[in-house]
């Protein structure tokens, strides 16, 4: 990225192009009626419309936006003027782990914090899970004193089993592809009839999820603000088990995000822009996400009409879900298709798919869903079922090409359907537990976007 991109710079409405406006929504993907009224005011031929992923809160989404969004007035073409939107929806950020460019180097949670949560974090839990004060002080409490005790362990899952809401999950959007309900979840465990799957994450025995979680981390290079790198063991009895245990509260969070990405997409931003487009029929739209960003815009595609054609590209950046989501048909079950089948054709340019092998979030965490799911391929046992979309691209989906990141921005990408592209070139940076999954800020993937909605000069 140019010093100057790197630079950004801030204007009223806060990031350094425009125009640009932030569209906000809840958790229900109800939008704010003001910032749904900002978009549709915005003069542009071609709107960007970029979501952000799990690890954010608000002032660190909009300087994400400043900072991805940097490059692309000096990128496009005389006859295209650009929109800038940022789409806003609640997620957390825990401040352990660091995102490049925007923490300095190496930039982890202050130290002597350990697994207890800093203030920061515990203040974002209590905005993410209103009304659970009682409870998140007795989590905090747990993991600040480590007790050596199994009925703390037990106590410790029931309060994140709560604080998930999994006696009450949402069958909205559930994958067939994979019972995987968020980053480092797993496979789903009985239900009554007719009710929906339960990620095995918050069923199985406590020490054990926080076990093969602690082991999880170890391969990921060591919990955030602790040990890293090869060095790092177990060891210590069950007091070492609590960084696992942190670990299970931040996937609490992940499926919690993972079920709202999905609501928030087809409920709140694909009706949105349907409305918009429909009152502006000569709008360009070119759908951009991050992480369960990703979710949001491709999701968002189910409510496109049939024969609409005003989402002109779609380019999800370590998108954190299942690779399976846009196949017809799912390889170990041929009766069943992905979530998002046949999504790709309401696009009417390439849906792009960003991997890189990097992203330890998506490359570690996935397949501790098999071994917990009692798959015998173990803690790194890459079976295919558990892959996300983020760790090694689109999958089952036939014709899908493979390209690298200097194929694609030489000979560009294909005008339609699903293509992967490694990106490992430029998203190589990041600390334990998620490695690169957040190093996306690269001008070369703006680039990348530019090409996918035919924008270049």
């Amino acid at each position: 990225m140019s010093d100057a991109a790197a630079a950004g710079g801030g204007i009223e409405g806060g990031i350094g192009v425009g125009p640009y406006a932030e569209l906000t929504f809840d958790a229900d993907g109800d939008p704010d009626p003001g910032s749904r009224d900002a978009v549709g005011l915005l003069e542009a031929t071609d709107l960007l419309v970029f979501a952000h992923g799990w690890n954010s809160d608000r002032s660190t989404s909009t300087r994400l936006f400043d900072r991805f969004y940097a490059p692309f007035p000096g990128l496009v073409g005389p006859g295209v003027r650009l929109g800038f939107v940022g789409v806003v929806w609640p997620s957390i950020r825990f401040s352990d782990e660091p995102i490049p460019d925007f923490d300095p180097h190496g930039a982890l949670a202050e130290p002597g914090h350990g697994t207890a949560l800093d203030p920061a974090t515990l203040r974002a839990l209590g905005e993410f899970w209103p009304g659970r004060v009682a409870e998140l002080d007795r989590v905090a409490e747990l993991l600040e004193e480590r007790p050596e005790s199994q009925a703390a362990f037990t106590e410790f899952g029931a309060l994140v089993r709560e604080l998930a809401g999994v006696d009450a999950v949402d069958p909205v959007d559930l994958d067939p592809a994979v019972a995987v309900s968020g980053v480092g979840a797993v496979g789903a465990a009985a239900a009554p009839a007719g009710a929906p799957p339960v990620p095995a994450i918050f069923t199985e025995d406590v020490l054990e999820v926080c076990r093969s979680l602690a082991e999880g981390l170890a391969e990921a290079g060591g919990p955030p603000g602790g040990p890293a790198g090869p060095g790092f063991s177990l060891g210590g009895g069950l007091r070492s088990l609590w960084n696992g245990a942190k670990e299970l509260l931040r996937q609490a969070t992940y499926y919690q995000m993972k079920k709202r990405a999905g609501v928030v997409g087809e409920h709140g931003l694909g009706p949105v822009l349907a409305e918009l487009a429909a009152r502006r029929p000569a709008l360009r739209i070119h759908l951009i996400g991050h992480s369960f960003g990703a979710r949001v815009v491709s999701f968002s595609l189910r409510a496109v009409p049939d024969g609409a054609r005003y989402v002109k590209s779609a380019t999800l950046l370590q998108g954190a879900f299942s690779h399976y989501s846009f196949a017809d048909r799912l390889p170990h079950d041929k009766s069943s298709g992905g979530a998002l089948r046949g999504m790709q054709r309401k696009v009417d340019g390439p849906v792009v798919a960003c991997h890189s092998p990097y992203d330890s979030a998506l490359k570690v965490f996935y397949p501790l869903a098999s071994r917990m799911a009692g798959d015998s391929a173990g803690l790194l046992g890459l079976d295919e079922r558990w892959g996300a979309i983020g760790h090694d691209g689109v999958q089952a989906v036939p014709g899908a090409p493979r390209l690298t990141l200097d194929a694609a921005l030489g000979a560009g990408v294909p005008q339609a359907g699903c293509v992967s592209v490694d990106t490992g070139s430029v998203v190589r940076r990041g600390g334990p537990p998620s490695g690169a999954h957040s190093d996306i800020c690269h001008e070369e993937l703006a680039r990348l976007v530019v090409a996918a909605g035919r924008m270049g000069r």
